[in-house]
């Protein structure tokens, strides 16, 4: 290889984005270094479907911490995904079952990645869609944004039918479609697609705000208590130092978020409502007794 190839090589990795240093010198020549911005992967085809497995068994699952940046990705890699490799993957995750944690729904990666390419081609889509009390309609919709409140996905959108900006669970949603229709953004009524699932839920169900002290520094709470029911905040309590608050509105059932609290492991005491202590105290009794205590 000459030295004009490798000069004429390194010249078409830099426009490909990649960093390369040149040092003069008997001891010089070139380096691929970190640069600021992500160039494009090269990736072999067991690279490419491990990632493509692994994004779509996370977002497969409302698992807290994978957020829409996942979808967007899965998305990303699966259009350009050749078809082989497609099957690959297609195959590998029919054959294997996730163990999962929690009550989230299951959801189709697929249904996902077509919601995902939506929002980000602003297509217009339409979808299949089972209300709470088992009743299907066809709906068609201007997708805004997918968000993950940790357990579920819902899709944010404003409904063409109905005239007004509107929330879908996504595991109810079934047979999406992007029609190729573009549109342009409509603004949201409250700023935020998170803001407005966060008022559009608390509309829908019976709310109540909560108080609870744990034991521990935020960092240990924050790392077992789920970022959904409240974000710790070092105030102290019980007088004792060492000790921070969670606050939190939620329409779980109180014995739910009874046993929520005393799975985290930490030491806790709740502050408010005096419905949910007093549900403490029964759990913590039948608890007692089921131990052999009196």
């Amino acid at each position: 290889m000459s030295r004009r190839t490798v000069r004429r090589d390194i010249d078409r990795l830099r426009e490909l984005g990649y960093p390369v240093e040149a040092s003069k010198g008997a001891d010089g020549g070139y380096r691929l270094v970190a640069g600021k911005a992500m160039p494009p992967l090269l990736l072999d085809d067991e690279e490419a479907v491990a990632i493509a497995v692994g994004l779509r068994a996370g977002a497969g699952h409302a698992v807290e911490g994978v957020d829409e940046a996942s979808v967007r990705a899965l998305a990303k890699l699966e259009q350009v995904l050749p078809a082989r490799l497609r099957h690959r993957v297609t195959t590998l995750q029919a054959a294997t079952t996730p163990l999962t944690m929690g009550d989230g729904a299951s959801i189709a990666p697929e249904t996902l990645t077509v919601m995902a390419s939506a929002v980000a081609g602003r297509e217009r889509l339409r979808f299949a869609y089972r209300a709470a009390d088992g009743s299907g309609t066809r709906r068609q919709a201007e997708p805004y944004r997918l968000v993950s409140t940790g357990r579920r996905w819902y899709l944010v959108a404003y409904d063409l039918d109905r005239d007004d900006w509107r929330t879908f669970r996504v595991d109810r949603v079934s047979e999406p479609f992007a029609t190729g229709a573009r549109f342009a953004p409509r603004e949201m009524p409250t700023g935020s697609a998170a803001e407005f699932l966060r008022r559009s839920i608390q509309r829908q169900q019976e709310t109540y705000e909560f108080v609870v002290a744990f034991a521990g520094t935020v960092t240990e709470v924050a790392a077992r208590v789920p970022g959904w029911l409240g974000t710790p905040v070092d105030e102290g309590a019980e007088g004792d130092e060492g000790w921070c608050v969670v606050r939190g509105t939620t329409g779980d059932p109180m014995e739910w978020l009874a046993v929520r609290f005393a799975m985290t492991g930490c030491e806790f005491v709740v502050r408010e409502p005096p419905e949910l202590m007093q549900c403490v105290r029964e759990l913590g009794g039948r608890l007692n007794r089921a131990g052999g205590g009196s």
